[in-house]
Order: C-alpha cells, then sequence, then structure tokens
C-alpha cells in the first residue's frame, strides 16, 4: 500500500483516533509521500527514516530512556505481535533473498567493521562479529521470528542513518550506493506496513508523540 491509499483511509478514520496515534500517523504520512515523490536515493533514504521515526519515537522520562536502537527493536516487536495477518513475516520472507540478504553481506553497514577501521577491533574480532549476525538472521528465519530478523537487519539500517544523518557521505556521491539502494528500498516497503498496522490498531497504547503541536 502506498502513500496515497494510507492517506485516503487516514482522512476517514482519524477523527476515531486517539490524538498521539492520529499525531503520528498525520506525520509519518507526510515523511513517506515526501520519500515516494523523491527521485534520488539519498533523499529517499532520510525521508523514510523520518518517517519511520515519527512512527516510533514516543517521549519518554529522561531516568528510563532506551536507546534508541532498543526502542525501536521494541516498536518492531509490539508491531509483529500486532500483525494477525502475517504481514510483516510475508516481506521478511519475500526479502531475505533479495535487499535483505545483500545488507547483511555488507560491511559498510556493520558497526564493528566501522570499529576495525579506527583501529579499535582487531580484523578477526570484526568479521566473526560479523558472521554471528548473518547466522542470527538465518536462525530468526528459520524459527519463523520475524522480529529478530528486523533486529539485525535494523542494526545495519542504523549504521546508514548515522552515517548519512551526521555529514558522514556525499550526496549523490560515486562510492557505497548499494547499501543505500537496498536501504531505501526495504524501507520503502517497510514503512507502509508499519503505519498500516498502527491504523489497524487504533486502541493500542502507542505513548505519547515527541514534540506534541503546540499552538503559538
Amino acid at each position: 500500500m502506498r502513500h496515497e491509499e494510507l492517506k485516503a483511509r487516514q482522512r476517514k478514520e482519524r477523527e476515531n483516533h486517539p490524538p498521539n496515534l492520529a499525531l503520528r500517523v498525520h506525520r509519518a504520512l507526510s515523511w513517506l509521500g515526501k520519500a515516494e515523490s523523491s527521485e534520488d536515493d539519498d533523499s529517499r533514504f532520510i525521508f523514510l527514516w523520518i518517517a519511520f521515526n515519527a512512527a516510533y519515537a514516543t517521549e519518554i522520562d529522561e531516568n528510563s530512556r532506551l536507546s534508541e536502537q532498543e526502542t525501536f527493536k521494541a516498536f518492531l516487536k509490539k508491531l509483529c505481535d500486532l500483525d494477525t495477518q502475517s504481514r510483516i513475516s510475508e516481506l521478511v520472507w519475500n526479502e531475505f533473498s533479495g535487499s535483505i540478504r545483500v545488507l547483511l553481506d555488507n560491511p559498510f553497514v556493520f558497526h564493528s567493521f566501522w570499529e576495525f577501521q579506527r583501529g579499535r577491533i582487531s580484523a578477526e574480532d570484526w568479521q566473526s562479529r560479523f558472521d554471528t549476525g548473518k547466522r542470527s538472521a538465518s536462525m530468526a528465519l528459520a524459527g519463523g521470528n520475524p522480529a529478530e530478523v528486523l533486529a539485525v537487519v535494523f542494526n545495519r539500517i542504523y549504521v546508514l542513518r548515522n552515517q548519512m544523518m551526521h555529514g558522514g557521505a556525499t550526496w549523490s556521491s560515486q562510492v557505497n550506493r548499494d547499501q543505500l539502494r537496498d536501504c531505501a528500498r526495504f524501507l520503502g516497503k517497510l514503512v507502509p506496513l508499519v503505519i498500516e498496522i498502527m491504523l489497524d490498531n487504533p486502541n493500542t497504547l502507542w505513548g505519547d508523540a515527541c514534540f506534541p503541536v503546540v499552538q503559538a
């Protein structure tokens, strides 16, 4: 389902949505629409990440704040539990031989690879961790656990997110394009599913959205 269809559904149902869900979905859809209209992978990836962030980010007391990765992993686990139609499982199965497999085989989106480049760990250490991550994803897939597969995949996507958002890449660069294309492709399929499942479950506790709307 694409932005146009999701937006049409949201317009029909939003009056019955709790305020926090309504705000999350409204914001996520705005960025998804921008991503779908973007003509380059750099922009598409950035806008898709913001759309995903708009959907999951929650106001949490600083004393109990989880790391960002733990927060979105818990969010993805919730979505998988709510996905009674197994849409996420189907996506993971269909993509495992495609964009997911390519991401798992790409060292440039693996945190320990960059730790090795900085001289903080040995080549043997990063390679061992790399192989373990791929085995973990394969075992999670074999065990029918899409949330665990997504946890491994998002570890990779998050590395690219950090590289892009912190200025560690050049727009429309000639290098490292494969991971950008594959991450954007996967997020382009997952983010609409995320929004759709949230719309399917308006009474679920999604938590307070970050930066609520405040009238001037």
